[in-house]
């Protein structure tokens, strides 16, 4: 190596630029990529270019997304193989729910290779070594004809019914049953979580008396306390172990949602302070940590401080030394999808133990997200500036979160922004044949992309809402809304795909029955009739109608019951068409809930 064509020798810096001159020469160039966004002209390049689209679809707060960036796609030999054939695009999967719905179950990082005419090639889930991910873009190269991974898109068919068979929910009930891990609790035999469609299940099942669902929903629980961090609050996504002790670190709207609303109805049902104590360690996280200063919500939080301090490390640590090293990545993009979660989260634990200030922060950001992502007709956009959308699940988050803060509050806006969400849902995301579409907007016009997304969770929480809200309004608009989406959801080809089904069972049990009914008359300026109404809220049940009627405003908004003009302010509960007498006496409630309802009191705190 002749070095003289990079430095002067002087006496002096003579050694320092020679070792300098000699590092620069050893060591290796670090790979880099050209990462491309997703645009509607990808195809047509790639088309026009002959070359291959991986899809490299991650999350801000992802680990293995991290450490793939880090070393697979940052392989020589790989990123060689990528320049030569391929096109590189990186999704932000919570930025892109059109592009997340359709590969959600392959979990983060997923890696997709589309041909150029859009046809999928080969579909992975989860963290690649750079040698298998070298070997699997060399064999696309040699013979670009669709793996195992790739399975023929199943048509969208409807049902003949909104109902299950007896047959359907007999196979979903005994998969649930199959799943559950009585050693060690929870649905799943590999990653650790609250699971929120069975959690739900479970929960609903042990308010009316199911001792079995109690059984199962507090071993879960308990188990679930592994998850929490006890220095900042908030819960990690999962545990990689089945005794619920190794953590992922990152901290998910969705999973703070979900376990906030768990936790606060069992502090409701059973009365243990160490749930209450979780469902306030989650609002702590919330309100002190993920909050926007216009009382909106962040999105996510990164599980690892940086590249070199990793989320088990860090973690570790109380909380004086966190704050020495730093703070993991907070996603502050502000989505009104997270915020409706949040919303509904900080509502479930308004109405189990009244605390005054969850309500104001769930007002806060609600007021926030209809300020700043409403939509024309009722719906509500993902971001300020989406790609594409709009989204499903922005107005079906949102929708519920104002049903919900209706429950709480009594105050009528919030019940007509539900129903307006419902109504811009229908017409905006209605599949022809049955179900709802993630977006009506395509992403591509080739291959996989030229059919739209009707995605399982989504239906099921939809005919859930929609069912609750046709409740709430008596429109049978809200009640085709909830049927269209069971008639996608009750095929066979959907229930006999996958084993974590019982929300099916579920919005089939709700769209099939009435829910509890709790109707406070009085002013809701008086005391009596806010005590009332604390105490509907708090009765335990996750299926369950809170009115409030003042006739000062007018007739009640779904007068499907007629209640006598009282002297004082009563509340009255009915179930399966039975009404009780009215109560005046905030104590005397659930013991009447329960006689109307057939809930045995055992199966709740005393």
């Amino acid at each position: 190596m002749k070095f003289r064509r990079f430095f002067r020798p002087t006496a002096l810096l003579g050694p320092l630029v020679v070792l300098v001159g000699l590092v620069a020469a050893v060591a290796p160039v670090r790979a880099e990529l050209d990462w491309r966004s997703w645009s509607a002209d990808l195809f047509d390049v790639a088309r026009a270019e002959n070359r291959f689209v991986i899809l490299d679809l991650e999350a801000v707060w992802c680990h293995w997304c991290h450490v793939m960036e880090e070393k697979t796609y940052r392989d020589p030999k790989v990123v060689d193989l990528l320049k030569s054939r391929y096109l590189p695009v990186r999704v932000d999967q919570d930025a892109n729910p059109d592009i997340s719905s359709r590969y959600g179950d392959w979990g983060w990082p997923a890696t997709i290779v589309f041909a150029p005419d859009g046809s999928e090639i080969v579909k992975l889930s989860g963290y690649i070594p750079p040698e298998r991910m070298a070997a699997i873009l060399q064999a696309i190269i040699d013979d670009p004809s669709p793996g195992p991974s790739v399975l023929p898109q199943a048509e969208i068919t409807a049902s003949e019914t909104s109902l299950l068979t007896a047959a359907q929910r007999e196979l979903l009930l005994s998969n649930y049953d199959a799943v559950y891990d009585e050693t060690n609790g929870g649905w799943g035999s590999v990653h650790k979580f609250l699971h929120t469609e069975s959690m739900d299940y479970a929960l609903e099942a042990a308010s009316r008396g199911d001792e079995k669902a109690a059984r199962r929903a507090r071993q879960t629980l308990d188990a679930a306390l592994n998850l929490f961090d006890r220095e900042w609050g908030g819960v990690y996504q999962y545990s990689d172990e089945v005794d619920w002790k190794s953590p992922h670190y990152e901290k998910i709207m969705s999973y703070q949602s979900s376990y906030l609303r768990h936790y606060s109805l069992a502090w409701a049902l059973w009365g243990e302070e160490r749930y209450q104590q979780a469902a306030k360690d989650i609002v702590r996280y919330l309100t002190g940590m993920m909050r926007d200063e216009s009382g909106a919500f962040y999105t996510s939080q990164d599980a690892d401080l940086d590249r070199t301090v990793s989320g088990k490390t860090f973690y570790a640590l109380p909380a004086a030394e966190r704050a020495k090293l730093g703070m993991p990545r907070i996603d502050r993009n502000l989505y009104a999808r997270e915020n409706g979660w949040a919303i509904s989260g900080l509502a479930a634990y308004h109405a189990a133990t009244g605390d005054g200030a969850a309500l104001k922060h769930a007002i806060q950001a609600a007021e926030w997200v209809i300020a700043n992502r409403s939509l024309e007709g009722g719906g509500f956009a993902h971001s300020a500036n989406d790609r594409g959308g709009p989204f499903l699940g922005d107005s079906l988050a949102m929708g519920q979160a104002a049903l919900d803060l209706y429950a709480a509050t009594g105050e009528r806006k919030w019940f007509l922004a539900a129903a307006r969400a419902g109504d811009f849902i229908d017409v905006n995301f209605r599949h022809a044949t049955a179900g709802y579409m993630t977006t009506r907007t395509r992403i591509a016009e080739v291959g996989v992309f030229s059919r739209p997304v009707v995605q399982i969770e989504e239906n099921i929480q939809l005919a859930r809402f929609a069912n609750m809200l046709h409740r709430y309004t008596g429109s049978e608009g809200h009640k085709a809304v909830a049927e269209h989406a069971m008639r996608f959801l009750t095929t066979n080809d959907v229930t006999s795909m996958r084993r974590f089904l019982v929300g099916v069972v579920q919005a089939d049990e709700e769209v099939a029955r009435e829910p509890i009914h709790i109707t406070i008359v009085g002013p809701r300026d008086h005391a009596d009739s806010r005590s009332l109404h604390a105490a509907a809220q708090r009765f335990p049940a996750l299926y369950k109608r809170v009115d409030w009627w003042d006739k000062r405003e007018g007739p009640m908004p779904n007068p499907d019951v007629e209640y006598p003009e009282l002297d004082r302010p009563a509340a009255f509960a009915c179930a399966e068409r039975i009404c009780s007498l009215p109560v005046f006496e905030p104590g005397e409630l659930p013991a009447v809930v329960r006689r109307v309802s057939g809930v045995s009191r055992g199966a709740q705190r005393q």
